[in-house]
Order: structure tokens, then sequence, then C-alpha cells
């Protein structure tokens, strides 16, 4: 802000707004690998914590940092929130892409906690457990929400904030992007800004160092450099068993000394040789990622390759194809910056993930312009000579076998109309018109008719089918079913039950009441016996 000027005295224009900044990042007393990465530069601080899949957090980390870093400017053509917004979104779906041609890295997934300096506002997009705090007017506050299991119960009343650091399930993340099934929902903000507020952005790897000593290392160290060593060898001094990455930014008013302050160049610039990559994709050509990143002389009088080309699949963990290290030379060339962790790893080596199928150039050109991928696709096949689809060709497939799908299920809801089944209703029978499923939300059977047989009149056998569903071949024979549980508590006709056991012939005895026996002149004739009576006819019953 401009100081207080005598009256009289003109008010100095007041300068553009940029950030001064400091980035350290380091994998660790534990972690065999560094699966942070951040950036930070005039107008742009980005922290990501990856996780998950065979290589995946570094790879999670590095792509979406490095897909993002583009931004760094203040001439945004629209709202600069949005824009921030979307490329997170855009990130989101890259790592989806990853994952869905390297199924090694699924799981994978990563945080993201950044902010977007434009038109004299702070924009603010945040997923995950990683942190941004902001001191301002001599007030420190976390400006973040974790979006983690445990905060979740502390909202809801139902873990206090102390007990968080010893829950079983405190890393536990409710939001994330990479491999998920929904699309991220982000946290987002635009904020004033005033110069000389400073902003913390850390990894998760910094809770290990106390709250109110993490606050007074930023009240009180003036230097951001010194800031930022100063908490990774806290957390360092802690033990520390996760990475730890930390990113210290102060807003200030831009000076002429500004063009080169704080540049470092974690990617040392070489001289460039190659095409721009927007040119290169314009002309239908593509650098072979197999080749050195600096194209020589010779290459021109070489034998040109199929412009869209693609490299063969490869099973390094980095998937194979990569964004070629001059195109990032020169992004990274053009302003001053810092970038470490698993990006700046990446950025070395010029092993970037990005999608197989895509040309070097196509994916420079996604990166550094964030050009649409449909002229591409249309430029690598008119370099391979191959002829376009007809759109009314492809329109007619798709309406043949939108008819086709439309028709079979027609035809099967039809086929379920035909047929019965008999259930419950009300704690009584009924007879229902259909089959007793659903497809997604439509219940594919109606309520036919409900009788006066009550379901607690029934054996217990025969209300455990019921329940169950009886399935009838047609009306009829569900009316036949409903008169048998009504004659006989059960399912089958009276033809049906089991035969009882056979009794004595009639012969035997012809009269149903025996007779009184009579005197025998033979004193030693034993006592007559009655004759055996007829057993009684055994009824179906519903155990039968």
């Amino acid at each position: 802000m401009a100081a207080d000027l005598p009256a009289g005295e003109a008010t100095p224009v007041q300068r553009p707004l940029i950030m001064r900044y400091a980035a350290r990042s380091d994998v660790g007393r534990i972690r065999a690998k560094n699966d942070d990465s951040a950036y930070v530069g005039r107008h742009l601080a980005v922290v990501a914590d990856g996780m998950g899949g065979h290589a995946g957090g570094d790879v999670a980390s590095a792509a979406t940092v490095l897909d993002m870093l583009h931004l760094d400017h203040d001439d945004h053509d629209g709202d600069a929130g949005t824009i921030l917004a979307d490329e997170i979104q855009t990130a989101n779906s890259l790592l989806s892409e990853l994952v869905h041609i390297n199924p090694k890295l699924a799981g994978m997934g990563t945080t993201v906690t950044s902010l977007l300096l434009a038109d004299g506002k702070l924009h603010f997009a945040h997923i995950g457990d990683s942190r941004a705090y902001r001191l301002r007017d001599g007030e420190f506050a976390q400006i973040s929400i974790d979006h983690t299991f445990v905060q979740r119960l502390i909202d809801e009343g139902r873990l206090r904030p102390e007990e968080a650091e010893t829950h079983p399930h405190k890393n536990v993340l409710m939001r994330v992007l990479g491999d998920v099934d929904a699309s991220p929902e982000l946290d987002l903000d635009t904020l004033d800004v005033q110069p000389g507020e400073r902003w913390l952005l850390c990894s998760d790897g910094l809770n290990y160092v106390a709250g109110h000593v993490v606050e007074r290392t930023v009240r009180e160290t003036k230097d951001l450099r010194e800031c930022v060593e100063t908490l990774v060898n806290l957390t360092l001094e802690a033990g520390s068993p996760d990475n730890v990455t930390v990113v210290m930014v102060e807003i200030t008013e831009e000076t002429p000394d500004d063009v080169s302050t704080a540049a470092v160049d974690i990617v040392p610039s070489q001289p460039v040789t190659e095409a721009p990559a927007a040119d290169s994709e314009a002309a239908g050509s593509s650098p072979d990622p197999e080749t050195s990143d600096v194209k020589s002389p010779a290459a021109d009088k070489a034998p040109e390759k199929p412009a869209a080309a693609e490299p063969p699949p490869s099973t390094d963990p980095h998937l194979g194809e990569h964004l070629s290290a001059e195109v990032l030379r020169q992004e990274l060339a053009s302003r001053p910056h810092e970038l470490v962790g698993a990006a700046a790893t990446a950025a070395e080596s010029g092993s970037i993930p990005t999608i197989a199928g895509r040309t070097v150039a196509r994916r420079a050109a996604t990166v550094l312009t964030h050009k649409a991928d449909a002229p591409v696709a249309e430029v690598d096949d008119a370099a391979l000579g191959q002829p376009k689809p007809r759109r009314w060709v492809t329109m007619s497939i798709a309406a043949s076998v939108l008819v086709v799908l439309t028709v079979g299920l027609w035809l099967g809801y039809a086929w379920t109309q035909t047929r019965y089944y008999i259930g419950e209703y009300d704690s009584r029978v009924a007879i229902y018109n259909g089959v007793s499923q659903r497809l997604g939300p439509i219940q594919l059977s109606t309520l036919e008719a409900v009788t006066e047989i009550q379901m607690d009149s029934l054996p217990q056998f025969s209300q455990q089918r019921v329940r169950q569903t009886v399935p009838a071949r047609d009306l009829y024979d569900a009316q036949r079913i409903v008169k048998n549980l009504e004659g006989t508590g059960t399912i089958a006709p009276p033809d049906e039950c089991l035969t009882p056991s056979p009794a004595p012939s009639p012969t035997t005895a012809p009269a149903a009441t025996p007779t009184a026996p009579a005197p025998s002149s033979d004193p030693a004739a034993p006592a007559a016996t009655p004759a055996a009576s007829p057993s009684p006819t055994t009824a179906c019953e519903g155990g039968q």
C-alpha cells in the first residue's frame, strides 16, 4: 500500500503485486522416495503431496504441478479463479488417464493446495490435507481445511482436536485428485490481498512440528529462505517419518529489480535449436521422444518419419513417452521460480508423465498453451494421410446401436409382463404381474390382486415361500396356487400330498365296531381278540 503523503503532493501509481518466495522439499528420515512436489513463482504457488500406486505418488504430484506451472502470470483471459479450478480438474483427468493406461498406478492420487495472484486478488484452490496458513496484520491462521476423516469427526463434534494426531485413521483422506470415481470437489475462494502478508503452504509432513513452533518461526524469521530451511530442519529433527515440503510466500509490490530476483533454475537452460512445440504441432510434425531433446542439424537431412508416429508401449514407471526436457526448459527459463521435490526430479530428467498416444509436441502444447485436444487429433490424422470418418456414418452407427438397445429392452420388458408370481402385500397373500426384480429404478412388476389370506394364518414354511415369491406360469396358475394356500396352507395341490400308510383290508374287519366274542366250548382256547380297526385317513398338513 502506498504510504500517506503530505497534502498537495501527487499520489504515486500503485505498482502491481507479486510474490517473493522460497521453497524446499525433503524426503525425510524414513521414506525411500519423495512423493511431494511444489512450484512457486511471481504469481503461482502450488504444493502437491502424492500417494499410492506402484510409482504413483511421485507421478501424481509431479504431473499435477508441471501441468499447472504455465499459470504463473497475471494476464489471464477470463476469471483467474475459474481458470485455476479448471486447470486442477484438467490435471485430475490426466491422472485418471494415466491410471487407465497403466494399471500399476491404480490407487495413486495427490493433494493440491495452490495460490494464484492476479488482478490484485489472491485466488485459492485446495483439496486434500496439505495446508495453507496466512499471517496478516499480526494474525496467523490456517486458511485451508483438511479433507480428512478425523477432521470430519472434529467438525461433527465427535472428536476433540487434540485427539486427532493420535487417531488411528488420521491419514485417511476424504477428497483427493487421481484414481477416484467422482469428480474432485475443490475448496475455492477469492481473497483480498495486501502487501506484507505472508503465506505458508506445506505438505502434511510439517504436522510433526508443533503448531505454535510453526507460527513463531513464520512470525519471527524475516528472511523467507531462512524460514523454510528452519521449518524443514525442525521436521527432520522430529524424526520426519514422511516427506516434507514447505513454500513461503510474501506479497509485495513489484520493483524494477524484480526482473531476476529470486530466480532459481532447477533445470539448467540449454541452447534451443528445436522449433516451438505449438509451431511443430501446427505443421503436423512431432519430435521423436526416443531421440535426444536437442535436435542436431543433421536431423534435418534424415528421412522423415510419419508425423504422428507413436512410441512403442513402455514398462517404465513414468510411462515411457515424456514431454521433452527442451520444451520444459523453455517454459521454466522464461521466468523466475522454484521447483522442488518429485517435479524437480522429473524436470531434470525430462521424464514428465504423460499419455501414451499423445505426441511430444501435442502434450507440450496442452501443457504450455492449454489447447484443446480435438484440433490436434485432426492434424495428426491428416499427417498420417488417413481419411476422416464422415460425421453422418458415425451418427448412423450410433443411432442403429441405440435402436437395437431400445428394441431389446422393450422386448425384454414385454416378456416380463407375461409372467406372474405370488408374493406378500400388506401382510396378505397377493398376485403380481411381472417378475420380482428391478431394473435400476424401474420395478418390473405390478400388483394384480390382493387376497383375503392373512400371512400369519399360513404355516411357517408357506409364509417363507410366499415372502421369497412363488413364480407362476400365467394368471390361471397363480390363481390355482392361491386356492391351494387357502385350502391346504401349501402351494401344492391336494393330489401332491404325501400318501398315508396303508390300512388293513376291509375283509379283515367287516364291521367298523368290534363284536363281543362268542363263548368257546374249549376252556383252553384263548379269548378272542377284537378285529383291527382301519387307520384314519391322513390329511395334508402345511408341513408336508
